[in-house]
């Protein structure tokens, strides 16, 4: 089964050359080997291989009905594992960083007793993690690689290959261990500093949510609200604003000779921030967006959606000012080149807008309005992967990660 899949995706990439092969070659615009699970053009090369296309475009538009799973006795997960996994999916927490996503590590944890693409998943980023943590924080794609590091790889290849059988046939089961996978990913992708591939996870998630209808639409021509129509699906886009919402430690590379440069602030432990900070502004707005994401969870009238629309619209609006706040910065200091940390904050920033450009809105306009903003997402985070490699490349075994991760 896994097979035809394999073989019925290699079909439908072959018709536009630009979409085939591993992420880096897609980029360098040639021909891939399509070798797994690295492409000889990029280990012949001494390049970092990104790797292959998500498979979760696979259960887009293909899921029908309503069915919901049966109601089973959950078994007791230990609190430490819980604790655990928490702090593995988010690298900000080696800087000490308390992730507020104990429920959706549950949830995983829960779902991994049975399931074992989250099983090859979740072990993947225990042992990625724990490689990263002894490799003094610098992530897969710029160290030299350890056994260790290929093991987790292998499960992760592993989970890939399950969850692309199982979605075969996609149900609601399906669906929800795409989603617990997809969370999952997502943490991978962030410890090995593949951040492309770290938001390609992101859109394709948040793409199976909104096609899904996770939660109520509303259709403005007909003033009409929708039920959900698949109401036991994790929420992918409440973990993704949590883990780009958590605090960070801004960390960049000492000053050079470079003379425009973000003004800059040093602290008592020696970490050099960003002045002033902006990233609160977008803190606000993710704590904001986070309350708006649960009432359209819960809304049950027209009315009530016109008015979430209306807040949907505002804090779009307040996302506009923050970018343009950003810019004007950027302008009267003469910045040449972000600091990393600033490119983090324009990632959470796309983040948010693309969130909320998916929720409330089906319509066709608005479906060519998020196509847009995830290319941009694409782009942004693919910038900050190769900022990220570079700086890993010029500070060696010295460095610490750049802004806490995200």
């Amino acid at each position: 089964m896994a097979g035809s899949l394999v073989a019925h995706k290699r079909t439908i990439q072959s018709r536009t050359k630009v979409k085939t092969g591993c992420a880096t070659c897609r980029i360098r615009k040639i021909k891939c080997d399509e070798n797994k699970p690295f492409c000889k053009k990029c280990t012949d090369t001494s390049r970092t291989c990104d790797g292959y296309e998500s498979p979760f475009r696979l259960v887009t538009s293909q899921a029908t009905g309503t069915s919901s799973s049966p109601q089973r006795t959950p078994a007791q997960i230990a609190s430490q594992d819980v604790d655990l996994l928490n702090r593995y999916f988010s690298i900000k927490t080696m800087f000490d960083v308390k992730l507020a996503c104990d429920d959706e590590a549950r949830q995983v944890l829960q779902a991994s007793l049975t399931d074992l693409p989250i099983q090859h998943a979740v072990s993947s980023l225990k042992v990625l993690r724990e490689d990263l943590q002894t490799s003094r924080g610098v992530p897969g794609s710029v160290a030299q690689p350890t056994a260790n590091h290929d093991y987790g790889l292998q499960k992760y290849c592993r989970a890939l290959r399950g969850l692309a059988s199982t979605l075969s046939s996609p149900d609601s089961d399906a669906l929800r261990s795409t989603l617990l996978c997809c969370q999952v990913f997502i943490s991978i992708e962030q410890v090995r500093g593949n951040y492309a591939a770290m938001a390609q996870h992101i859109i394709q998630g948040l793409g199976i949510m909104r096609e899904n209808r996770a939660r109520p639409n509303f259709v403005v021509a007909a003033n009409e609200l929708v039920p959900a129509r698949r109401d036991q699906l994790p929420f992918l886009d409440v973990f993704v604003v949590k883990l780009f919402a958590a605090p960070c430690k801004y960390v960049d590379p000492p000053a050079s000779t470079a003379v425009h440069q973000q003004p800059i602030e040093i602290r008592r432990d020696g970490l050099r921030t960003i002045a002033p900070d902006k990233r609160k502004g977008l803190t606000d707005i993710a704590e904001s967006t986070l309350e708006f994401l649960d009432e359209v969870s819960r809304v049950e009238s027209a009315g009530d959606a016109l008015e979430l629309l209306s807040e949907k619209a505002s804090l779009l609006g307040s996302l506009g000012l923050w970018l343009a706040g950003l810019e004007l910065d950027n302008a009267e200091n003469r910045v040449l080149t972000e600091l990393i940390s600033v490119l983090f904050m324009r990632f959470f920033h796309q983040i948010l807008k693309t969130v909320l450009l998916g929720v409330l809105d089906s319509s066709p306009e608005g479906s060519a309005q998020l196509q847009i903003e995830n290319e941009r997402l694409q782009g942004i985070a693919s910038e900050v992967g190769e900022r990220v490699k570079d700086y890993f490349r010029t500070v060696g075994g010295t460095a610490k990660w750049p802004n806490g991760g995200m």
